[in-house]
């Protein structure tokens, strides 16, 4: 029997549906808010996954195109892998819950978000969050601790809860903001230049409207949840451990108080041969447990060393970055790069300027259609010193490019001010923390040295934070480092440029973060942001005058928008031949703006022209000159601009009585012709004599010009 429950959200009803499809999951919801509707589907196994030591969550974000009335484009026409955005709004929904999960829990989980319908005023991205909360909620996975979403526009200075399509446009900032009804699980946001306060206070907004949101939840789960499993947790046999710990405690801490990485590392791996030696043969069945063993020593070595020591596992001052280099201009042949490296991380960021042509496609549930800027980072296996099969972008490669892409977006300029399609690559080097932070610096060298005028450079920063088991103590770090996030309570990544912040992306292996520590965090970053900004500007401080050589050059003119069916041609024929005939590329707008670019400014400039004389209006006492194209009796027939024709009476052909017009001009002759009438049908009548007399004219003019300022 269907179940129903609603609440009100920013005006709008937020409706859960359960019972009424997808019996045999564990939990299966109809979620919809206004018209958009998602089913949320949530299934466990009933036995945990042997010889794992992590919880095998899946969560899922399944696109139909149907549910904005679309059929997919290629030839196959039905979905296929994930777009980016569906990876993005997944990883979205995976950070905030899988905290909130049982210490210990093996058994396999999944969530699968399919979008039905989609209203553009109500994102499909929000709901299913709250979604996946609500479905998780009532089943009877151990999963009991709800969380609410929302997002966060700002117009005019006011927040907006779940901002319409029109104020999105509208709004200068793009937060979501997702909360248990104590704490802050996650927030992403994208801004344009956000001051530390007003985020600081767009973040608090949205967390007291989750709070509400999950108290909606808590009602959902006592009218309709399931009894909740007493789940099989994992847990290392007590005397193993104690054995274990009494035997490596001191090795281990020894070596995790190296300050150098390499060392550090070289140090470990023989503490951990030194305990299989030991333990190997004793405990043949109980590998893994050895293993999760050292790693919760290790874990609780650095993490005390940090919180109750204040030592961090390099030396370094809890607000210290580390050494920062920067270089431009690396590759020749590339439009700009940018090397950027902070301590052992190092990110080089390629840019490739392309006609507006080259803007990327977009077939997804969204109201955006093509993207002009693209941001792309890729994490091979050698940039942490391992071996693996390299294989395309995994949805971590795909998150840090749209995070870094987010970053900088706001700061692109225009298609008017900067006629180009723009694609940055961020090739990871090596990683040692951050690498996702570090791409945001090396992109804007990149971009500063190809030329792109940018409204001002950005950087990016990641901080950390370690926490006493009750939460009671906490102590935020700046920049860290692959350790500190491996043993650490939050990986909190703030880029933005002098004025603000650009882009935010933060979550937490803890059950949320306190609003003081987000305070904290925000100013820290911010110096940090300075800091590196600084150093940056050292190396390149604004963008190079001209583009690279390498580079094709764009050229722009304006015609009159009627007239755009005149260059395009039947089927695109006129225009397919300009591109022929020429070797540019042409992209027009709907405005009329047309542009044009080529390597070869002689190509590009024959374009234009052609283009020019295939709209521009025919003007009564011009000189054209033109092609002969027909002879009749009475005159000839003379194409002046490509399509356009006008008549030469024979009586107009020379200065004298003229008895054939064959004896003056012949078919393909080229002549020059004066407009003297357009008739009220649109007819052109022309002038050969006219037009000879006039630059005969000119011609004398010219000479005695010349003569005068000779004698002067």
């Amino acid at each position: 029997m269907s179940q129903v429950m609603e609440t009100t959200i920013a005006g709008r009803t937020l409706k859960v549906e359960y019972g009424k499809v997808g019996m045999l999951s564990n939990a299966a919801v109809l979620v919809s808010y206004g018209d958009t509707v998602i089913l949320i589907n949530a299934n466990a196994s009933d036995k945990p996954r042997e010889g794992i030591d992590f919880f095998p969550l899946s969560i899922e974000y399944e696109e139909r195109l149907y549910a904005v009335g679309k059929i997919p484009g290629g030839f196959i026409k039905r979905e296929g892998r994930p777009s980016e955005k569906a990876i993005l709004h997944a990883r979205a929904i995976d950070r905030p819950i899988r905290p909130l999960f049982p210490k210990g829990y093996r058994n396999d989980v999944q969530v699968v978000c399919t979008v039905l319908s989609v209203e553009q005023d109500n994102l499909p991205d929000i709901l299913a969050m709250n979604g996946a909360s609500i479905a998780l909620s009532i089943s009877s996975i151990p999963f009991s601790t709800p969380v609410g979403t929302v997002s966060v526009g700002q117009i005019d200075g006011e927040f907006i809860i779940n901002p319409t399509l029109v104020q999105r446009e509208k709004s200068v900032l793009n937060l979501t903001v997702c909360a248990t009804k104590e704490r802050i699980m996650m927030v992403e946001a994208g801004g344009k230049e956000i001051p530390e306060d007003e985020m600081y206070n767009a973040i608090i907004f949205g967390f007291e409207e989750c709070k509400k949101i999950v108290a909606f939840q808590e009602e959902v789960m006592t009218k309709m949840g399931k009894t909740k499993v007493v789940p099989k947790l994992y847990k290392v046999d007590e005397a193993i451990e104690q054995e274990v710990r009494d035997f490596a405690f001191n090795m281990i801490k020894e070596a995790m108080y190296i300050t150098d990485k390499d060392t550090r590392n070289a140090a470990i791996d023989s503490a951990k041969e030194k305990i299989d030696e030991q333990f190997g043969e004793k405990y043949p069945e109980n590998g893994s447990d050895i293993a999760d063993i050292v790693y919760g020593v290790q874990k609780e070595i650095v993490r005390n060393m940090m919180l109750n020591e204040n030592r961090r596992p390099d030396g370094r001052n809890f607000d210290q970055i580390r050494e920062i280099k920067c270089d431009v201009s690396l590759l020749p042949r590339t439009h700009g790069t940018g090397l950027f490296t902070r301590g052992l991380t190092q990110v080089m960021t390629v840019a490739t300027l392309g006609a507006l042509g080259d803007v990327q496609i977009i077939d997804g549930l969204g109201s955006e259609e093509s993207k002009r800027y693209m941001h792309h980072y890729n994490f091979p296996s050698y940039s942490v010193g391992e071996v693996r099969p390299l294989r395309g972008p995994g949805r971590r490669e795909i998150g840090h490019g749209a995070l870094a892409e987010k970053a900088l977006e706001p700061l692109i300029p225009n298609e008017d001010e900067f006629p180009y399609t723009i694609r940055l690559v961020s090739e990871v080097l090596s990683s040692n923390g951050s690498t996702s932070q570090a791409s945001v610096c090396g992109s804007t060298l990149a971009l500063l040295d190809a030329g792109v005028p940018i409204k001002r450079p950005a950087a990016g920063i990641a901080m950390g934070l370690i926490t006493s088991e009750d939460l009671s103590k906490e102590k935020v770090i700046t920049d860290i480092q692959g350790i500190e996030d491996f043993f650490g309570d939050m990986d909190f990544k703030v880029a933005g440029t002098e004025v603000g912040i650009t882009a935010i992306q933060f979550d937490t292996k803890i059950h949320g973060l306190s609003n003081k520590c987000i305070r904290e965090t925000l100013d820290k970053a911010r110096e940090a942001r300075i800091f590196i900004l600084g150093k940056m500007n050292e190396c390149i401080s604004a963008p190079r005058e001209e583009i690279s050589k390498y580079a094709p050059k764009t050229y722009t003119m304006n015609i009159d928008p009627d007239k755009i069916r005149d260059v395009i041609g039947p089927g695109g024929k006129v225009i397919n031949k300009i591109i022929a005939e020429t070797g540019v590329k042409i992209d027009i707008k709907e405005d009329g703006k047309i542009f044009v670019m080529c390597d070869d400014s002689v190509c590009a400039k024959r374009a234009l022209k052609i283009i020019d004389d295939l709209t521009r209006d025919v003007k009564v006492g011009e000189i054209y000159l033109g092609k002969v194209t027909k002879i009749a009796t009475f005159g000839a027939f003379v194409e002046i601009l490509p399509g356009k024709e006008g008549l030469v009476h024979i009586s107009k052909l020379d200065f004298t009585r003229v008895n054939k017009v064959e004896d003056i001009v012949s078919v393909g002759d080229e002549i020059l012709v004066k407009v003297t009438e357009i008739d009220n049908q649109g007819r052109v009548n022309l002038s050969r004599k006219d037009a000879i007399k006039d630059s005969e004219d000119k011609e004398v003019n010219n000479k005695e010009s010349d003569n005068k300022e000779s004698e002067e």
